[in-house]
């Protein structure tokens, strides 16, 4: 897989530091270090968040170590402040920071083109088109990050992170180097103006040699003649290899750019000179085509550039074969490879992504609002906030409980934005355990700091869930079998200074109900901690489970349990419920809202 690929790559590099946060599509490189790389001289953990990752791994390259990052779009957000600040400083030792986009989008709340960020940053940024290359490509950025002394982005797409293809294994390169960091405030210190500006010189004359530097490690490329040219990058260059097979009569130059920025204008003058009508293929925004169009413009080139500006290509989604050969048959004036076809034929039933069967989520979220009823309120009168986990999906039916999902740790201080604008009823903020260590911690100290009145509900179900199981601060060994320190929420939340603190089981629903309808009133910061492994994890650890089955003459059909639940072990068939065993998890929940008292437990049916 493309992950695995680039993780390695970095290991063929000798890399040494490897740090990120979860994040689909990018958490397959660590996971790929956790699994195959025990033993080995490296330090792999998770970080708390994208920024304190980067900068973990910047202090590591700061000291002549080469260092490995990684994060998906919005993470680059996160870590966007000290990787900016980074670029004055540089590096010693090799830096690459993977960003992966998710045109789609399949698990992300933005489709966000990260390479207006190289240019932001003003960092090298680079692409790859397939597993195979993407592992070489790893490989070389380590040396061009040495050679430049900067910090270089690798950006990767959905299609590439998770393609699967052949790789050849390269040699490891055995590097033993010895930490070691100099004082030198104007190149580090970012508090003096003076030495700000020498630094951006600095910057701006090693951004002009990237290309030439680029260029000797066999960056960039074209094939094919005529004065029909494709300019290309990423796993967009695979759809238009793929289409191009389909044309017998026409040549067809092919210009694949894989240094993103600063963008190879020696090597796109050179091509666009030949050209005579050029065609952008690229996922997301016309980045690259605006690019082009410039360069065509400074050098007075005659040509005719088109692509998603001119509406041959969509602005939104990612890209598939079928709609690049459309695009190519629009602007050849030619059917390419017969009339296009849509991908997938099949006709799917939609379905909204479910909690598990057993989520203990699914258990808070009912607690929260018979909790909220029990207190006298209307559901429609008392705003949920959620937040970035897998609890989001209680915005599904039939929970539909969170009323907003923003950003990592948004879900407190937009809560506490709404009641300090006046509103007058009460407001809760749900927010996961990872997602609270990450960014939420700040916004609680705030809403305690300001005495706000608000509940927050922390579901912790001890692991990063929804990117694949991945540890949390409150784990006392890491994947890579480390020794940690567990940090328990609860003390976090109660150094704060809030005003009351409960630790709730939800599978104790009545407890929790309980406990929402007595403190919701209340003024005050107050915060539930609610408390159960994710059900998946502890299914696995548990020898046996309790199982659930229908007493067929006993169901009526209602659907009350699925229609409460949403339970994915759940299905109607024949007029009747049934549970799908092998997802039943036994937690019991639909037996609980049964009720004609339908659905037992197996032993004591």
């Amino acid at each position: 897989m493309g992950n695995e690929a680039i993780a390695r790559g970095a290991f063929e590099a000798g890399v040494r530091v490897v740090t990120g946060y979860p994040g689909t599509p990018s958490s397959e490189v660590i996971m790929t270090f956790h699994e195959e790389g025990r033993g080995l001289p490296i330090y792999v953990e998770w970080a708390v968040n994208e920024r304190v990752a980067f900068e973990v791994a910047y202090g590591a390259a700061l000291a002549g170590v080469r260092s490995l990052v990684t994060m998906k779009a919005p993470g680059l957000n996160v870590a966007s402040d000290p990787i900016v600040s980074a670029a004055y400083s540089g590096v010693e030792g090799g830096l690459v920071v993977l960003v992966a986009d998710d045109p789609g989008p399949h698990t992300t709340q933005t489709e966000q083109d990260s390479r207006w960020y190289a240019k932001l940053a003003k960092l090298p940024m680079f692409t790859a088109s397939t597993p195979g290359e993407v592992k070489d490509t790893v490989k070389k950025l380590f040396k061009l990050s040495e050679e430049l002394k900067l910090p270089v982005m690798l950006r990767t797409t959905t299609r590439l992170n998770h393609a699967v293809g052949e790789v050849v294994l390269g040699e490891v390169e055995v590097l033993n180097p010895r930490p070691s960091f100099r004082k030198d405030p104007p190149r580090f210190v970012r508090a003096g103006m003076k030495w700000n500006l020498e630094r951006h010189i600095w910057l701006n004359n090693v951004l002009a040699r990237v290309e030439e530097a680029a260029s000797k490690l066999s960056f960039n490329s074209a094939e094919g003649g005529g004065d029909h040219c494709v300019v290309t990058e990423g796993v967009a260059y695979t759809y238009v290899k793929e289409s191009l097979g389909w044309i017998k009569d026409i040549d067809v130059r092919v210009i694949k750019v894989d240094q993103i920025y600063p963008p190879p204008k020696a090597f796109l003058r050179r091509h666009l000179a030949e050209c005579r009508r050029v065609l952008v293929v690229e996922e997301l925004d016309p980045y690259l085509e605006s690019e082009v169009k410039k360069i065509a413009f400074e050098e007075g080139l005659k040509l005719e550039v088109a692509g998603k500006e001119e509406g041959l290509l969509p602005l939104e989604g990612e890209l598939n074969p079928a709609l690049v050969r459309e695009a190519l048959s629009k602007w050849l004036n030619k059917n390419v490879g017969g009339k296009p076809t849509k991908l997938y034929e099949a006709v799917v039933p939609e379905r909204p992504p479910p909690l598990c069967p057993g989520c203990p989520h699914t258990f808070s979220y009912l607690a929260l609002k018979l909790g909220i009823a029990r207190a006298g309120f209307k559901l429609s009168e008392v705003p949920i906030f959620g937040d970035i986990g897998c609890y989001a999906l209680s915005v599904n039916k039939p929970i539909e409980a969170i009323w907003t999902e923003h950003s990592m740790g948004a879900s407190i201080s937009m809560a506490m934005g709404l009641k300090i604008a006046g509103y007058d009823k009460p407001v809760v903020a749900t927010i996961g355990d990872s997602t609270f260590f990450h960014a939420g911690i700040p916004a609680l100290i705030e809403a305690v700091h300001k005495r706000v009145d608000l509940l927050v509900l922390i579901l912790d179900n001890r692991v990063v869930a929804m990117t694949g199981h991945q540890s949390t601060p409150s784990w006392e060994v890491t994947e890579s079998g480390r020794s940690a320190r567990r940090i328990e929420i609860v003390d976090v939340v109660k150094s704060i200074g809030v005003d009351e603190v409960v630790v709730v089981d939800p599978y104790e629903l009545d407890k929790m109900v309980e406990a929402v309808s007595s403190l919701i009133r209340r003024p005050g910061v107050k915060v539930i901690v609610a408390r159960h492994p994710c059900r998946l994890m502890e299914v696995r650890e548990l020898k046996t489970i309790r199982k659930f089955r229908v007493l067929e003459d006993k169901c009526t059909g209602c659907r009350a349990c699925v229609n409460v639940t949403g339970c994915p072990a759940l299905y109607f068939e024949g007029g009747k419920v049934r549970i799908l065993g092998d997802d039943c998890t036994g937690c019991g929940l639909c037996a609980r809202f049964c009720p004609y008292n339908a659905i037992v437990e197996e032993d004591g049916g």
